[in-house]
């Protein structure tokens, strides 16, 4: 069985140096209802091919993980039920030749490993309500305190603790920059109550970034802070009301561990009668989009 398989596509676009934006499975197999999330991994693919980015979906099937999939595999990730697979899981999940999605720290890893330095995602992971009892993070900050690859996301996910997430991003010395911002957006909303200190421009601003970072032997990740479109975002009272009637919600029926952000992810589309569907497709959008212009920045040398 292979360590890993890359596409022809992607190979292709590794050897001529050419732009290469990775794409996580997760969102698809586990963000997104059937079958809009197979018509969005398609969409996502299509936006890059037509920006003259390569696409590379990541996840692993039927043991192995690959790095760019045909349609056949992204149906897949559509359709079947995969379970959801961090950097942990890997070696578990290839020994069984069993499939899985990955996360935002499994795509980081397995994108890095064969030279991707481009990301688009939705949300971030961080660090869950309540850690300080838990101790609940997202493997997605360790992941990246050690893998060289801009991640452009529209912030951490609106259930986690911001201002944790963002005291453990800047221990693990992991830079984040706001993307024409200079406040850290909240996922479905463009702004959190946290400032940021260093905000960009343009693309190349952060190609420029990518650069001085490699100079300095740094092996950190990049965290591009990404605010949803004004147009798209969702009411900020609106969303803090579904918000906190999700997380009732899940008190009451006493969801605890791995269950809750999906429990409280899919409570809040119910609550918000599919409003908050339509901004994490928007907003998932809009990072591919910056995404690909960050690769090609970084293809171009600029």
């Amino acid at each position: 069985m292979p360590a890993l398989a890359v596409s022809e596509e992607v190979a292709a676009a590794l050897a001529a140096g050419s732009p290469i934006v990775a794409l996580e499975s997760t969102i698809i197999a586990h963000g997104l209802p059937r079958p809009r999330n197979l018509d969005a991994a398609r969409e996502f693919e299509s936006m890059l091919r037509g920006a003259g980015v390569t696409p590379a979906t990541i996840a692993i099937l039927d043991g192995v993980p690959r790095i760019g999939l045909d349609d056949e595999g992204l149906r897949r990730i559509a359709d079947e039920d995969l379970a959801k697979a961090s950097v942990r899981d890997l070696p578990i999940v290839q020994a069984r030749g069993s499939s899985a999605a990955t996360t935002v720290a499994a795509t980081s890893h397995l994108a890095s490993l064969v030279g991707i330095r481009v990301f688009a995602t939705g949300g971030l992971g961080g660090v869950h309500r309540g850690a300080s009892d838990t101790f609940d993070e997202s493997a997605d900050l360790t992941t990246l305190a050690s893998t060289p690859i801009t991640v452009v996301s529209a912030g951490v996910k609106s259930v986690l603790d911001i201002g944790a997430t963002l005291e453990r991003l800047e221990t693990l010395s992991i830079p984040v920059v706001g993307f024409g911002t200079t406040t850290f957006p909240r996922f479905w909303v463009r702004e959190s109550a946290f400032t940021l200190d260093w905000s960009v421009d343009a693309a190349t601003d952060v190609a420029a970034l990518m650069r001085a970072q490699d100079a300095l032997g740094n092996r950190q990740g990049i965290v591009v802070a990404n605010p949803v479109p004004a147009d798209q975002a969702w009411d900020a009272e609106e969303h803090d009301r579904v918000l906190s009637q999700a997380f009732a919600d899940a008190d009451a029926a006493r969801v605890t561990g791995k269950a809750v952000t999906p429990f409280l992810l899919l409570r809040i589309v119910e609550l918000s009668a599919g409003r908050s569907l339509e901004v994490n497709l928007d907003l998932a959008r809009n990072n591919v989009r910056v995404a690909g212009e960050i690769a090609t920045a970084w293809a171009a040398g600029a």
